[in-house]
């Protein structure tokens, strides 16, 4: 295959060198085997091309034997270098940016709506349906048929809906319980008092009341059922008639002391809104008849052949083995071994096989049988068979003997005196999806990224799919023996209950005692540790003993009893499943532990799930993208966790949008991109209105990653004049926005920080690209709902934002649970390295402030006076002291929290300020501890950042203030207990993250900061004294923060 045609060579590119003015020249092939060149407008639509190349083909031979234009559609291989059918022909040519100025004419098969919303799911979600076509896996054709089922099903029931059973669906409002009682101020075109419990049709009525009484008896036929409430800046609707106080916009409002502004929209406007999505849905979708179809006849009940020729795996007592037949395309050059172990999550259930020595260049064969300390009928339901390919080598043997660079850092040093490095690694499942045990011939192809935690050198954590890029990859060729002439099953769930019943009525099971009180304070004490704490087994042995009490007394405590169960004997299984069944339900966030991978058992993880199920959609949103990343712990396409995951998405649009974007800015690692585009081709296919929305926002992110590869190539070309880089690149960016195809792309869409914000065209003039690295776009949109307000948002690209929305989220969750003020603003990965940051209004960095205010760069850093004075600029009277009270509580929740956390690079552009007075942190690329470090010494050398500016401000000014700075300090001492107390849910959020790529968090190690960081496992007393230490010692190494600031300022100040 040809390489890609890099920036210089884009011809669909605007600022490409070889695309002229509008043509490009296109090589069209054409059924009859006619060949046509042409030019064509870059910017035109597929349809108008068409409609060009049937007129010049009207002169060559053969065209009468083409037939109808409309039966006919292009084709053409795009940047993947896969074939795509062109049925949307809505699209531009520059849009579609084929691989080569090549398009085929096709015949148009029957069915043209089903082709052409295949077509607009392939081009919404990265990868063409026609890929999952040709995959030859039975699983995933009969996941798609199933969700293909259920989606027809769900939208059929949307074209049953009324306009306002619509409405609550999609746009459910977004509700907080509890309240107050002080009456509320809200806002339009006119004003009006309203009590907390006061109902949005009753506040309708009150304010077409009051219309009445400005513009006279003739508008007197409006009445409240004609009206639905919105807030004035968002597509998001006050449905339904709870207390106004419940819905998050007001209560937000009421919380940043705002007045809230609601507009009235006429019930005609929301129809039209419905009607057009009714319409996209029936041109696809037959609608579902009101007639019930007649019944099937009943199946006669008999014994099914199928089963009477299946074996229970419960039967075969022989020990498991495989045989290792060879390795191929090895990357070592000594003497290579295979390590085989089985593992239920991180339990390894036997002593790891290891195969003999090999030796040879790239080919390796054993034809050997390796053999497990474990029966056949043992096997638990989800085991996985993990593989390592190592090199061994003698301990004095230099390492550049070997061909991997980087294999030095997972050196493992045996008694023998040699020294293994990893080479390979590959896992797969021993039962199939229908529960059958896999057996035959199986070729593994392998990964060579390896984590920093191994088991055995084993990666029982990393995907079960083999790596698609099979040309230089290790392959591991390996036999599944036959153990019985039939098909051997895993026991369906009823057999399993009926084999625990069978051991519990068994005469020779031990009565199930109670213990006493020794035992029950020494389980008490075991079950308020922590999810990282390890437990021996003597205590297993003891949960296990005690697992009734255990649900009676401890039922949070389900986690620790499931990791004393010995899965590697089917009887205590059984017998879990059965006291399952009975276990009380846990709450939401209790039962998120339980999908982490320590627990992989399908009943398990169902279980859990029934337990989310009592989310709200507002807590459920919280949770969304760990609950996204463990999906890829999920063995099977269709388990209950996605189930789940899209059943609330194609009920709520917000939710549905934020699942579209954590799923579609992971499709290019090949380890999940058949599971995630799975999942994406069901939730589209049950929000077929959704995908013009997310289409178009799609193409807008296209286009300003093209905006960002063009100021990247222009600032490398003018590399030698900074001044001239600055005027050439702006000015080329300027044009290239205010281009057609950039405006009519970029304008109109729901914006992708916020669904609910409608974003109607770019402000050309207020855009630029920060002067960082990667040269960041800073895009000003004006708001489609409100006249005269914009919004900020950044797109970065080839700078991953992943660490920054994990970062951000968790801290969202410390909002509602301390009065400590953390500043939320939206996050959202959606590529490869790239992502959009909402930009926080009437807000400048420390650094800013702090250059502002001094003419010597080195000096400013120490100007105490600074901040308090830009404060003061903004502010006067009650607004300056509301503004230093906000700064005192967001300054507290943010020291707080970056203790807590270990965010490092805190310089004095990664801290901004509001004029209102809220300061927050941006940027976390460095989290849990890993502080950036120079020439060996650590930059950061404070626990978090606390100056004695910050102090000035707090003291509003005034040096004897202690009051203030005791109230300050009171503030964080109560925010870091409240933190602690919820220790166990944060360890767990980071957990469910260890697969989300980010670099610093990789392992359960690197979670070990936070377990520290709180203290868990110690009093409070001991906890706070810690605490006060770390405070202490941030306030009197301040200034080494200072000096690095000053540094800082000193360099961007030369930059500039």
């Amino acid at each position: 295959m040809p390489p890609a045609m890099t920036n210089l060579m884009d011809l669909w590119a605007a600022h490409s060198q070889l695309s002229g003015e509008d043509l490009v020249t296109v090589d069209f092939l054409l059924p009859t085997g006619i060949y046509i060149q042409m030019d064509v407008p870059r910017e035109a639509t597929i349809q108008h091309i068409k409609l060009l190349l049937w007129k010049q083909a009207q002169s060559y031979p053969l065209f009468p034997s083409l037939g109808e234009m409309e039966g006919h559609m292009f084709e053409c291989v795009n940047q993947a270098a896969v074939h795509e059918e062109l049925e949307d022909e809505t699209r531009r040519l520059c849009d579609v940016r084929p691989f080569w100025p090549m398009l085929k004419l096709v015949t148009r098969n029957c069915g043209r709506a089903e082709r052409l919303l295949d077509s607009k799911i392939g081009v919404l979600i990265g990868k063409g349906l026609h890929e999952l076509d040709a995959l030859q896996d039975q699983e995933v054709k009969d996941f798609r048929s199933k969700m293909f089922r259920i989606s027809e099903e769900k939208m059929q029931q949307v074209q049953l809906m009324t306009w306002s059973e619509w409405l609550q669906a999609c746009f459910s409002p977004q509700l907080e319980p509890g309240g107050g009682d002080t009456a509320l101020s809200l806002q339009d075109t006119a004003s009006l008092k309203v009590w907390p419990s006061t109902s949005p049709s009753e506040l309708m009525e009150q304010a077409l009341r009051k219309w009445l009484t400005t513009h006279g008896p003739e508008e007197e036929g409006r009445q409240a059922e004609q009206y639905v409430l919105r807030v004035s800046d968002k597509l998001e609707f006050l449905c339904g008639d709870h207390p106004l106080i419940q819905y998050k916009y007001i209560k937000a409002c009421l919380q940043a002391k705002e007045c809230p502004h609601l507009t009235l929209v006429q019930v005609s406007t929301v129809q039209a809104m419905f009607e057009k999505e009714i319409s996209a849905i029936g041109a696809v979708v037959n609608r579902k008849s009101s007639i019930p179809p007649l019944p099937l006849p009943p199946k006669r009940r008999g014994p099914s052949v199928s089963h009477v020729l299946n074996t229970c795996v419960w039967q075969v007592s022989t020990h498991f083995k495989i045989v290792l037949i060879k390795g191929s395309k090895v990357n070592a050059e000594e003497t290579v071994q295979v390590r085989a172990g089985l593992f239920h999550g991180t339990e390894l259930l036997c002593k790891p096989a290891v195969s003999s020595e090999s030796s040879g260049r790239s080919e390796h064969v054993w034809n050997s049988t390796l053999e497990f300390d474990i029966t056949v009928s043992d096997l638990p339901r989800m085991t996985r068979l993990c593989f390592a390919v190592y090199a061994v080598m003698d301990k004095v043997k230099k390492q550049k003997s070997t061909k991997n660079a980087h294999i030095n850092k997972y050196q493992t040093i045996r008694k023998s005196g040699k020294v293994h490095y990893p080479v390979a690694w590959v896992n797969t499942m021993l039962f199939d999806y229908k529960g059958q045990l896999k057996t035959g011939d199986i070729i593994l192809h392998s990964w060579s990224s390896f984590p920093d935690e191994l088991e055995e050198m084993l990666n029982p954590i990393g995907t079960i799919q083999t790596n698609p890029y099979t040309e230089n990859t290790t392959a591991l060729h390996i036999h599944l023996p036959d153990y019985n002439p039939h098909p051997i099953l895993f026991p369906p769930f009823d057999k399993i209950l009926e084999k625990a019943a069978e051991i519990a009525g068994s005469s020779d099971c031990l009565p199930m005692g109670r213990g006493g009180k020794k035992f029950h304070i020494e389980l008490k004490e075991i079950m308020e540790r922590d999810p990282l704490s390890q437990l021996c087994e003597n205590e297993k042995d003891l949960i296990w003993t005690l697992r009734y009490d255990c649900m009676e007394n401890f039922p949070q405590s389900l986690p620790k009893l499931l990791l004393s169960v010995k899965w590697s004997k089917h009887e205590d299984m059984a017998q879990l499943q059965a006291l399952l069944q009975i276990w009380p339900k846990l709450s939401p966030r209790d039962a998120l532990e339980l999908l982490d991978f320590n627990y992989p058992d399908q009943y398990v993880r169902e279980y859990a799930v029934g337990c989310l199920r009592d989310m709200s959609d507002e807590e459920l949103s919280q949770y969304l993208l760990q609950l996204v990343q463990v999906l890829r712990y999920e063995p099977y396409y269709d388990c209950a966790l996605t189930r789940f995951l899209l059943n609330r998405a194609q009920c709520n649009r917000n939710i549905g949008h934020f699942l579209f974007w954590h799923l579609r800015s992971e499709m290019h690692m090949p380890a999940v991109a058949v599971q995630f585009s799975l999942i994406l081709e069901a939730y589209c296919r049950g929000s077929i209105p959704h995908i013009e929305v997310l289409k178009k926002q799609v193409e807008a992110l296209s286009k300003l990653k093209s905006v960002n590869e063009l100021i990247k190539l222009g600032t490398i070309k003018n590399a030698r004049s900074k001044t001239k880089e600055a005027m050439l690149t702006k000015e080329a960016m300027m044009t290239c926005l205010r281009q057609s195809g950039y405006t009519e792309t970029l304008s109109d869409l729901h914006s992708p920080l916020n669904p609910s914000v409608l974003l109607s065209g770019i402000n050309v003039e207020k855009c630029r690209y920060m002067d960082s690295k990667m040269k960041p776009l800073w895009i000003v949109y004006n708001n489609k709902l409100l006249g005269g307000d914009t919004l900020g948002i950044i797109f970065k690209n080839g700078d991953g934002t992943r660490g920054c929305i994990s970062m951000v989220l968790i801290m969202n969750h410390w909002n509602k649970m301390c009065l400590c003020r953390i500043v939320p603003y939206g996050c959202l990965a959606t590529g490869d390295r790239s992502g959009l940051i909402e930009v926080v209004s009437s807000a400048d960095t420390i650094a800013n402030i702090q250059l502002t205010s001094s003419n010597v760069a080195a000096a400013a850093a120490f100007n105490k006076d600074a901040l308090l004075n830009w404060l003061k600029e903004k502010n006067s009277g009650d607004a300056l002291e509301k503004a230093i009270e906000e700064f005192t509580l967001s300054c507290a929740g943010y020291c707080v929290a970056t203790y807590v956390l270990g965010i490092g690079d805190r310089h004095s552009d990664n801290i901004m300020v509001r004029s209102t007075g809220q300061l927050f942190h941006i940027d976390f690329g460095h989290i849990l501890g890993n502080f950036k470090s120079k020439f060996g010494i650590k930059r950061e050398r404070v626990p978090f950042i606390l100056t004695h500016d910050f102090i000035h401000v707090i003291q509003q000014g005034k040096t004897g203030n202690t009051e203030k700075f005791g109230s300050f300090r009171n503030y964080c001492e109560q925010a870091y207990l409240i933190l602690r107390r919820n220790g166990n849910l944060f360890i767990t959020l980071f957990a469910l993250m260890l697969t989300a790529g980010l670099p610093e968090l990789t392992s359960v190690k690197d979670i070990q900061y936070l377990k520290d960081s709180l203290a868990l496992g110690k009093t409070d007393d001991e906890a706070l004294k810690q605490f006060r230490q770390k405070f202490d010692e941030a306030l009197r190494e301040s200034w080494t923060t200072k000096v690095n600031w000053m540094a800082h300022n000193v360099v961007k100040d030369n930059r500039s």
